[in-house]
């Protein structure tokens, strides 16, 4: 069984900070000519698609702490959260370094003063700040047992894993056999909202113990061997 999303609280929460997100959106139209941050560039698809999808993650996020963004690209949902939430402290994380770059611009251009971007692989980012975060979230195509290799390391004991996924979440989750113990972490709990039509799934994990050191392993395993066969 999932958790439905209240749109209305959604929608509050996006004419509250409006003005703002659409600052971010036209600095991510902006920068469409030196690096590609996002899929589709104009502003209706990047408000429809991705921040409104982002939206949806916000009341989930917790009272206080610092969160983290893993693959953070253009700052999806990272950069959102961190314009809605300015009481958090957001890290977001990416390994392309024009990436970075344009984050950081992107920063200074919405003034936001709790934004620390990393330009680094998750896997050597983890070794300097694991089990640090109250939260660690990914919008990233990869699936979502993957996923957690990433995401379980960074995530404090009491905090939570989060994945954005679309209707085919099961297939990626039913592989997993209910073994996320071995990272840490308890059985997902599922949200589910309807944007445009589609249906798309929020993902938590609460993290119960320390995940084994031996996770996040060297880069490029987590997709080589998968940890859960």
């Amino acid at each position: 069984m999932f958790q439905h999303l209240n749109e209305n609280i959604v929608a509050e929460i996006a004419e509250h900070n409006r003005k703002a997100l659409e600052t971010y959106i036209d600095g991510l139209v902006s920068f469409s000519g030196r690096v590609r941050l996002t899929g589709p560039q104009d502003r209706e698809t990047l408000w429809s698609e991705h921040i409104l999808d982002c939206l949806y993650s916000v009341p989930l996020l917790p009272q206080e702490g610092d969160i983290i963004d893993v693959g953070t690209g253009g700052g999806l949902p990272g950069m959102v959260w961190a314009i809605c939430r300015p009481d958090l402290h957001i890290t977001l994380l990416d390994s392309v370094k024009k990436k970075c770059v344009a984050l950081e611009e992107l920063s200074g251009l919405l003034h936001l003063k709790n934004v620390t971007i990393i330009c680094s692989r998750a896997e050597e980012f983890a070794l300097s700040r694991r089990e640090t975060f109250s939260l660690a979230g990914a919008r990233a195509v990869k699936g979502a047992g993957v996923l957690l290799e990433y995401l379980s390391p960074f995530v404090a004991q009491g905090g939570k894993a989060l994945a954005f996924k679309g209707p085919l979440y099961k297939e990626e989750i039913e592989p997993l056999a209910g073994q996320e113990y071995r990272l840490g972490l308890s059985a997902p709990d599922i949200f589910y909202y309807s944007l445009n039509g589609k249906e798309h799934f929020l993902l938590t994990w609460q993290k119960k113990k320390p995940c084994p050191k031996e996770f996040p392993r060297k880069t490029g395993m987590a997709e080589k061997k998968f940890w859960w066969r």
